[in-house]
């Protein structure tokens, strides 16, 4: 029996910081506005020449580094992204190549806000089945290139920027003492297709579009499908909310983050919010705020963690884990 074991996380956020007064200069909002209503003071930008893949292999070379291992160590590299390089190949196959990695599949995870989640779901199972020995898992984004700039209900809550993690597979007799991912949790509900969606797609109009989004429906599902999915996957672990150290959520807006922590009974110091640096960069939230904590010396040898997310499409999901 194999656990998935996180050996090191790394992120990184591109140089050109966008803050919310450089935001009132080409939409209707303001500084004051932005905050109140998300907690987001600034979002980071990437070049013009900069793409999906050299956000995912800078955070992906952190997290080997932090990780002590090279590109050779690794046989798995799953990226979670809604705005990949090309239509095809897979964004992940670049960055295979880029960090010369030569064993094992690469590719990509399409699941939204959830993506990074489903991704290291994928690479848990692969990992505990003996598929592979240690996978890259990435979340990367660059939003800025799928915003209506003259949106503001849109346009003031996304950045770019990309986060990674390095997991190892190591023996386990399965019990929920042992560091490790201990459970996963995954959901879909294709009924809210249309409550946040990008208007465009190579078979639909033969171009990226710009994300849409009813504010409203996504806040009360996001609430309530994350805190759910903890619950469950706390449950399944055979652990209760009072065993929970560390809530580490999608960071799309301070009030779902709020409202989660609330539901979870879940003191405010001991959920990672990091929204106010980044705003939301979809699949790369929760490894951006995993390497916040790691930076910051919030987790601590044992610690039970829950990360969580949910995204467009409606999808979801929980994974817990003791550091």
């Amino acid at each position: 029996m194999y656990r998935s074991v996180v050996r090191g996380v790394g992120s990184y956020l591109p140089e050109k910081i966008m803050t919310n007064d450089d935001l009132s200069q080409i939409v209707d909002t303001s500084d004051e506005w932005i905050r109140k209503r998300t907690g987001i003071e600034r979002r980071h930008i990437a070049a013009d020449d900069e793409f999906t893949n050299d956000l995912a292999v800078a955070a992906a070379e952190r997290a080997l580094a932090a990780a002590d291992m090279s590109a050779a160590d690794i046989d798995l590299v799953i990226l979670a992204t809604t705005t990949p390089d090309n239509t095809f190949p897979a964004t992940a196959a670049k960055v295979q190549a880029r960090l010369g990695v030569t064993k094992g599949p690469a590719f990509d995870v399409q699941a939204v806000c959830s993506g990074f989640i489903f991704a290291m779901t994928q690479a848990d199972n692969m990992l505990r089945l003996g598929q592979a020995k240690r996978a890259l898992v990435i979340g990367a984004e660059i939003y800025s290139r799928i915003l209506d700039w003259e949106d503001r209900s849109t346009c003031v809550l996304f950045g770019d920027g990309s986060g990674a993690i390095v997991l190892e597979a190591v023996d386990s007799e399965g019990a929920n003492n042992e560091r490790g991912v201990l459970t996963t949790i995954l959901g879909t509900d294709g009924a809210n297709y249309d409550k946040l969606y990008v208007d465009g797609g190579v078979a639909t109009s033969g171009n990226a579009g710009c994300v849409r989004m009813a504010g409203q429906d996504v806040f009360r599902q996001a609430v309530a499908r994350m805190s759910e999915s903890v619950e469950e996957a706390l449950e399944k672990a055979e652990l209760t909310k009072d065993d929970l150290d560390w809530l580490v959520p999608h960071q799309a807006n301070i009030r779902i983050i709020e409202q989660v922590g609330k539901k979870l009974g879940v003191s405010r110091d001991k959920v990672m919010i990091t929204v106010q640096e980044h705003a939301n960069t979809s699949a790369a939230t929760v490894p951006l705020a995993m390497t916040h904590g790691v930076k910051h010396g919030h987790f601590k040898e044992g610690d039970v963690i829950a990360l969580t997310a949910m995204g467009g499409g409606f999808t979801w999901g929980a994974i817990v884990l003791r550091w």
